[in-house]
């Protein structure tokens, strides 16, 4: 697959440079510009790139495995992705240019968002109900580990393929009984919709027996290699982006909407803070600072995907995380 791309992985291995000083560094993000995004907008605006040498364009995506191949290829030299996802990705294309650098989501977001109305409120409820689930979604690719974890009968489950745009409006609208997705957007894109907060279950995975990690900065690893210190600088530069966006939400929010004038600043800040409170800034992050793993945890990951996945290659953690590249932990403290 990849000897195809030869021509554009030699492009991505070349920083391209802007106004003859700062490095362009194109960054695919996972999804559309909403408030997990803040910190990647803060990053720019509060000239933590510009410090680093780098001019930073982050383009939206279309889901959290979307910026997989983005990044492989050489589209991208970083993105931002669903690690459980690279970790497949690694072993149908093996040896592929791409590995997560930063972890970002320690604890993931992958959830199952329901309707009280609807009959789906507890893990139990889903036996016998439709589901809707976007075939690119990264909580439907973990959907299989949480229904094994859970002794959940997939069979008595009928699955809806659906779009992401209309994931919600058909949760909003009854004609399904819940949804796979990320427990931030989907809980206030029904918000949004008028679907009344306490008619809304969110059933996180990381809360019934899936032990992954989640979103993880990528990068392309031809152009990691040939400019380690722009990588670690732009890894630092996101670390000072989460922290101003930790110490000021309503800012990030407001980023966010500077590009995304259609969005609700009250309503982003909102999705911001879910994210910071549940995903980044746990207590692990906190105490070690963002972006580094547990190897053991990530062991754990690696052999609870085998129970649902068939590895063609036997999976190296190495190839999969990254860490060389972070900085110093002292650079990567969220307070």
């Amino acid at each position: 697959m990849f000897a195809r791309l030869t021509a554009a992985l030699a492009l991505a291995a070349t920083p391209v440079l802007a106004d003859g000083h700062a490095t362009a560094v194109p960054f695919a993000l996972d999804w559309k510009f909403e408030g997990p995004s803040a910190a990647y907008f803060a990053a720019v605006d509060n000239g933590h790139f510009e410090a680093e040498g780098l001019s930073v364009e982050i383009a939206a995506g279309q889901g959290s495995l979307d910026a997989i191949p983005k990044v492989a290829t050489g589209a991208f030299p970083m993105g931002f992705a669903d690690i459980n996802s690279l970790m497949k990705f690694l072993d149908q294309n093996p040896g592929a240019p791409v590995t997560a650098v930063m972890m970002v989501y320690d604890k993931p977001p992958f959830a199952v968002v329901g309707r009280r109305s609807q009959g789906v409120c507890e893990v139990t409820d889903l036996e016998g109900s439709t589901l809707g689930a976007p075939p690119p979604d990264g909580a439907w690719a973990q959907f299989p580990i949480f229904a094994q974890a859970n002794e959940i009968d997939m069979g008595s489950i009928t699955v809806e393929p659906v779009g992401f745009p209309t994931r919600e409006p058909m949760l909003a609208e009854g004609e399904v009984d819940s949804v796979t997705g990320f427990s931030f957007s989907s809980y206030l894109n029904l918000v949004r919709l008028g679907v009344p907060e306490d008619d809304i279950c969110t059933i996180l995975m990381a809360d019934h027996g899936v032990d992954l990690y989640g979103n993880a900065i990528i990068a392309n690893t031809d152009f990691a290699a040939e400019n380690p210190e722009k990588v670690t600088g732009f890894l630092r530069a996101v670390a000072k982006g989460w922290k101003d966006v930790i110490a000021d939400p309503a800012m990030g929010a407001q980023a966010v909407i500077d590009r995304n004038p259609a969005g609700d600043v009250d309503l982003e800040q909102r999705r911001l803070q879910l994210a910071i409170d549940a995903n980044v800034a746990t207590p692990y992050a906190m105490e070690n600072g963002l972006g580094g793993i547990d190897a053991d945890r990530l062991a754990r990951a690696i052999e609870q995907t085998r129970l649902v996945y068939e590895f063609q290659n036997e999976p190296d953690a190495g190839a999969i995380f990254d860490d060389g590249y972070l900085p110093d932990a002292s650079e990567r403290m969220l307070n």
